[in-house]
């Protein structure tokens, strides 16, 4: 499983829990005796795999540091229907105050982690590797492609800081490939900088430029068909990584796959997902349930 060691949820579920909280659970500050203990468990409801694990503890950390949780599923592996991820015991004031938080994150992080999977799964065999983008929440960039991570993806860039990647708008406004490759040689020499470079291009003759001007790691092919894709990769020659990105849907992600295309980056990975459905349900003493705690 994906190393999560490192992982930096603390400021981000402080900022969530503010927002949903304001100055208190009303409904249950209301309805529940204060000082009542309860258990409840993570229920999934669709398959598909797991995110959030981590998230989620830091969540009934923050509300509570008496509640326990105890996990029976860790991030990463992939879940069924009627599978219990977790459960938390404690003051169910608490466990109802962390609730929806918990919620928000595992279903989004797990709905990301499983349409990444669904894609590694659909270029299997193939050299292709899955990579997402910036298209991120705002606010959730290391959460999101730690959930890429977990269903098998790879991050490219984290932010505009940890490599140089020329766009469109920076060919256009720098007056070509050439002159915006030189610059970016000039720039990390007198920077003593060595990111690496990645160059986006929109047709063959940006190819060539890009090929020609070298001092590069990678040429993002945009919006490039699937046959035009495999001409790329055929005219680079291994010479520097190739990518295909823009118009890659689940009908066609195989076929770019199968041009040889090093990479294929989908920025629907972290901004049209479909979050994995889950429930956070109460586990009553004396209550028949035919579903047991543990899956």
């Amino acid at each position: 499983m994906t190393n999560n060691k490192h992982l930096n949820c603390e400021t981000i579920v402080r900022m969530a829990l503010e927002e949903d909280l304001g100055d208190g659970d009303h409904t249950s500050l209301a309805t529940i005796k204060e000082g009542t203990k309860g258990l409840a468990r993570l229920l999934v409801k669709a398959n598909g795999v797991l995110a959030g694990i981590p998230v989620a503890r830091e969540v009934f950390r923050q509300v509570d540091p008496k509640l326990r949780m105890d996990e029976l599923i860790g991030d990463g592996h992939f879940v069924e229907i009627g599978q219990v991820a977790f459960t938390v015991e404690g003051e169910i004031r608490s466990i109802l105050a962390a609730e929806r938080t918990v919620l928000n994150f595992m279903q989004r992080l797990s709905g990301i982690a499983t349409e990444t999977f669904r894609i590694k799964q659909l270029i299997k065999g193939t050299k292709a590797k899955i990579l997402d983008t910036r298209k991120t929440t705002p606010g959730l960039r290391e959460l999101e492609k730690y959930a890429v991570r977990l269903g098998g993806g790879e991050n490219h860039r984290m932010g505009l800081y940890d490599m140089i990647m020329i766009k469109d708008n920076h060919v256009d406004f720098a007056n070509g490939i050439e002159p915006a490759l030189d610059a970016v040689a000039d720039y990390q020499k007198r920077r003593g900088k060595k990111l690496r470079v990645e160059v986006e291009v929109r047709n063959f003759d940006e190819l060539l430029d890009a090929i020609n001007s070298g001092n590069i790691d990678r040429i993002m092919l945009d919006n490039f068909s699937v046959e035009d894709v495999a001409s790329a990769v055929q005219v680079v020659a291994g010479r520097f990584e190739t990518e295909a990105s823009g118009g890659i849907t689940l009908d066609n992600v195989r076929r770019y796959a199968e041009t040889q295309v090093d990479y294929i980056s989908l920025g629907s990975l972290t901004h049209q997902i479909k979050s994995l459905d889950m429930s956070l349900k109460a586990v009553i003493k004396n209550f028949y349930d035919p579903l047991s705690i543990h899956p």
